[in-house]
């Protein structure tokens, strides 16, 4: 192995610990954090890397904010400490797309643009719901758009929508200054990273108030379900 691949290697095993040592992460938490890291890197190399992290500091950013405000105004909140199961959840289709690129080289480029619109979902999904429940003015229902409670399952807010497609947007440019410019494949992603975090609400409006389905759960599938738009937006 080249030593810069080596040293890359210890400096995202440092990372993970940091997040661990910080509170950010358990350390089951930061040990899978680090296995995510390992697989996007080997299939999609620092470009990969550089759209997972950017999720990971703009989620510790926007839970961070203000959490005793959001504590005050909503209750519960996503917890800052993720476990396991919670960094799955947002990087376990990441890391597989980055295991594929990794086995089917020659597909690695299409792998890249569903590990972004993957990762852009998951960015928006966080983004809209800890910025909106802020900011928020006036929510919404997303399945009646009748008026909601801030910070319930399937509720939304303009102004956190917003603010998810701004996520998405970052990762999009993240993608582009890597792989170069493409109008097409930059609105792509942002689409389908929009596209992932309403589907998101809806699975929380519907599957998760009925306890068919729990949170960890329904953030994989935005993910899942950002691929798939992604996918879509590709063949049309």
């Amino acid at each position: 192995m080249p030593l810069t691949q080596l040293v890359f290697l210890i400096v995202l095993l440092a990372a993970s610990f940091a997040s661990y040592k910080t509170g950010k992460l358990t350390a089951g938490g930061a040990l899978t954090g680090w296995l995510i890291s390992l697989c996007i890197y080997l299939g999609t190399g620092y470009a990969g890397v550089a759209m997972l992290a950017m999720f990971f500091l703009l989620s510790v950013m926007a839970t961070s904010h203000k959490k005793h405000q959001k504590r005050n105004l909503a209750g519960d909140t996503h917890p800052e400490k993720r476990n396991a199961r919670q960094v799955l959840a947002n990087g376990g289709l990441p890391a597989i797309l980055g295991l594929l690129a990794f086995v089917l080289p020659g597909n690695a480029l299409l792998a890249s643009i569903f590990m972004a619109a993957a990762l852009a979902s998951a960015t928006a999904d966080t983004l809209s719901s800890e910025m909106g429940m802020v900011y928020g003015k006036r929510f919404y229902d997303i399945i009646n758009f009748k008026p909601g409670h801030r910070g319930s399952d399937g509720v939304i807010s303009l102004e956190g929508t917003l603010t998810g497609i701004a996520g998405s947007v970052v990762i999009a440019g993240i993608y582009a200054h890597n792989y170069g410019w493409s109008a097409g494949i930059f609105a792509n992603i942002i689409a389908a990273g929009t596209i992932g975090n309403l589907a998101d609400s809806v699975l929380g409006a519907t599957l998760e108030r009925k306890g068919w389905m729990n949170n960890n759960e329904v953030n994989f599938m935005n993910t899942f379900i950002a691929v798939m738009a992604s996918c879509l937006l590709l063949l049309f």
